[in-house]
């Protein structure tokens, strides 16, 4: 028997060589363990970072298009609007376009959405009933009647409402409305999309938060989804969510990466595409969080080593 301090001077003076070389064992795998996490959360950094920039360049985009589109319809409204100005039409005229101009802004909000079929369907009716009143390429201007909801009852509406010689005039200051309607629709989209996106990145990255709060996990979850948008492009995302669960203490941020984790492995699983599925329960008085996948699944011979350091085999991740 011998002493701890006489064995550890012993094992000192006579083994030097060995206690090096686990020294060097041990803290070299712990600094390369480090080294490789610390890598691993670059690459998801720079691929969430890459996904949230194509998600929030696709509605910037879309709003920077409607805008530049809104100036022209309504310099064009302008022009027209001038043009009424400097014509014979007389003040019950004015008054009834200017009616009928807001029937067809209130349509654009109640517009029912089509299928092409039905859409394509309902412009070929709008440009026969356009040729039917000698209106010039009618073709041209259905599409937008149609996205508002107007059918040929308004139109005949409208043929009713003003004189025959300036029938098409009215049509096409309608027209100036109902896509200037539609636009600023769009731009309001585009923008809510952002403020949702922007939002979300707060919600993920738990910015200008304490560390340990009181949070709810289905927020949590949804804007990690949203985050990873761009990976789930090809995914069916099913949630199944228990919405009786209260809130909980716990690390947001912390949390957030152990979702982003599981996602990722799943739809790396899946080759990015099939159907994930995450899902929500309480067990007792725990939070149960399930993340399941259409892949498939790591092998028997192989489930031993998945937390080897440094094993890779083909279709586990």
């Amino acid at each position: 028997m011998l002493d701890a301090d006489k064995f550890a001077q012993l094992m000192a003076e006579w083994f030097p060589m060995a206690l090096h070389l686990l020294e060097g064992l041990f803290f070299g795998n712990r600094n390369t363990q480090q080294a490789i996490g610390q890598r691993e959360r670059l690459l998801a950094l720079g691929s969430l970072s890459a996904g949230l920039t194509h998600e929030l360049n696709n509605p910037a985009a879309a709003a920077v298009r409607a805008t530049a589109s809104l100036r022209d319809r309504v310099a064009g409204m302008r022009r027209k609007l001038a043009l009424i100005a400097g014509g014979s039409w007389d003040r019950a005229t004015l008054e009834t376009l200017v009616e009928l101009q807001e029937r067809a802004a209130e349509h654009v909000a109640k517009a029912p959405t089509l299928s092409p079929m039905e859409a394509s369907d309902a412009e070929d009716g709008l440009t026969d009933w356009f040729d039917a009143h000698s209106i010039a390429n009618g073709w041209d201007i259905s599409p937008t009647f149609v996205q508002a909801g107007l059918d040929e009852t308004f139109l005949d509406q409208v043929a009713a409402a003003v004189d025959a010689s300036i029938l098409e005039g009215a049509v096409r200051w309608l027209n100036y409305t109902v896509e200037s309607e539609l636009l600023m629709n769009e731009i309001a989209d585009s923008t809510a999309r952002i403020s949702t996106l922007v939002a979300a990145a707060k919600q993920y990255s738990q910015m200008d938060r304490a560390p340990y709060q009181v949070i709810d996990v289905h927020e949590l979850i949804d804007s990690t989804l949203l985050m990873m948008g761009k990976k789930l492009a090809h995914v069916t995302v099913v949630k199944d969510y228990d919405r009786s669960l209260p809130p909980v203490p716990g690390y947001a941020a912390e949390l957030n990466q152990v979702w982003t984790n599981l996602i990722d492995n799943a739809v790396a699983a899946m080759d990015g595409s099939g159907t994930l599925t995450v899902r929500t329960a309480r067990v007792k008085d725990d939070v149960l969080i399930e993340v399941g996948d259409t892949g498939p699944g790591v092998p028997d011979d192989i489930k031993d080593r998945i937390f080897e350091p440094f094993f890779h085999d083909q279709g586990v991740r």
